[in-house]
């Protein structure tokens, strides 16, 4: 079995900190991103935006970790915002209910 790998590349402008993630997350890489997002709310910006369109798959360590992130950016006063979410991932997230306790925001253009 193929060990899955996630590459997060960090960008920071004045109001915002954009994750840019390729890979997948699951159960071997969810710590990894945790990591990340907790790196950057060291010093929290007002907006994290995890940039999903490199991402294949999500599973279900996947997706709590990304409901416990958007809770801690919370508490730091920071907005952890999804964007380039695939449909995969929206059908996911409408069938487990999370939708509604993740901040997406798809765009037509990047």
């Amino acid at each position: 079995m193929d060990r899955a790998e996630l590459s997060i590349t960090v960008q920071r402008t004045g109001d915002e900190a954009v994750l840019r993630l390729a890979g997948e997350i699951d159960m071997l890489t969810a710590a990894q991103l945790s990591t990340v997002v907790n790196e950057v709310l060291a010093d929290p910006p007002p907006r994290i935006v995890l940039d999903l369109a490199g991402v294949t798959f999500c599973d279900s360590q996947g997706l709590g970790t990304l409901v416990v992130l958007s809770r801690k950016a919370s508490h730091a006063r920071s907005l952890l915002m999804l964007s380039n979410v695939g449909d995969f991932l929206i059908r996911v997230l409408d069938i487990t209910g999370l939708r509604s306790a993740l901040m997406i925001r798809n765009e037509a253009t990047p």
